[in-house]
């Protein structure tokens, strides 16, 4: 077995042995379904872009508006109301916030579906888009509180600037001036937030994926522990390092988009 698996070699062999394979896209196998793990991740990696992106959007939207009223109605209700809430659903464990919802809306009011992808014989859009509402919100619902706090503080700082002053002075409306001149400059900060925030959402859909059966990399990662399939553990984690460093080089496109002189400037 110690030469089958390569064990009786020296530990720089067998890292540089598999770390050349994992390039050649040699992943070896998994310990319980004997099938490569390359195709395992493969089958479930959609189950969790889905979710990560949709819960990234909702977030987004949900965190640019928050954050954006936030700053412009400084110390109102709204505000208080705002900051309050951002503070609570920062302190709420992800997965009671599922348990929570799974009991509200799918035990209690039968709105939404308790878990899994879609209904089994029953695999529309629309049905996959009714079992994603619920692990999308609790995903979404720290990255939205994040997001928020953040849009604020970059507004608030962006709007005090001269050039907004000028541009009120010019006469623009104000809605211009907020999304056109303040908006896109207060973007730069919440870009780097992106892209570090990847790891995060990974984490994140671990535990929802558990609490609503998903089935994404999440669940294929818990079960292949308690499994002890370490091929499948190993590849999961190399997988999420690459998720990792293309949200990184994501956001560092992006910052040329929001503002050109960084492009220029190179």
């Amino acid at each position: 077995i110690a030469e089958q698996l390569g064990l009786n070699r020296a530990l720089p062999i067998q890292y540089a042995e598999w770390l050349w394979r994992m390039l050649r896209g040699d992943w070896g196998l998994s310990y319980r379904d004997q099938q490569p793990v390359l195709h395992i991740i493969g089958s479930h990696i959609g189950a969790t872009l889905e979710l990560m992106l949709t819960s990234t959007l909702l977030a987004m939207l949900l965190g640019a508006w928050i954050g954006i009223l936030g700053a412009i109605k400084r110390y109102s209700l709204f505000d208080s109301l705002a900051t309050i809430g951002a503070m609570i659903a920062l302190s709420i464990p992800t997965f009671w916030f599922g348990l929570v919802v799974i009991y509200v809306f799918s035990v209690g009011l039968g709105w939404l579906p308790s878990g899994n992808r879609y209904t089994i014989g029953d695999g529309s859009f629309l049905n996959q888009i009714h079992h994603l509402i619920g692990p999308c919100i609790v995903l979404a619902l720290v990255s939205t509180a994040v997001w928020s706090r953040y849009m604020r503080s970059s507004m608030l700082e962006v709007v005090n600037q001269d050039y907004i002053r000028t541009a009120r002075a010019k006469g623009l409306p104000e809605r211009s001036v907020l999304l056109r001149h303040a908006f896109r400059n207060a973007l730069l900060p919440m870009i780097t937030i992106t892209g570090l925030h990847v790891p995060t959402l990974l984490s994140g859909a671990l535990v929802t994926e558990t609490v609503f059966t998903w089935p994404g990399m999440g669940r294929l990662f818990l079960d292949s522990i308690s499994y002890r399939d370490y091929p499948v553990v190993m590849g999961i984690l190399m997988f999420t390092a690459v998720l990792v460093l293309l949200g990184s080089l994501i956001a560092d496109l992006l910052y040329g988009i929001a503002d050109p002189r960084i492009a220029r400037n190179g």
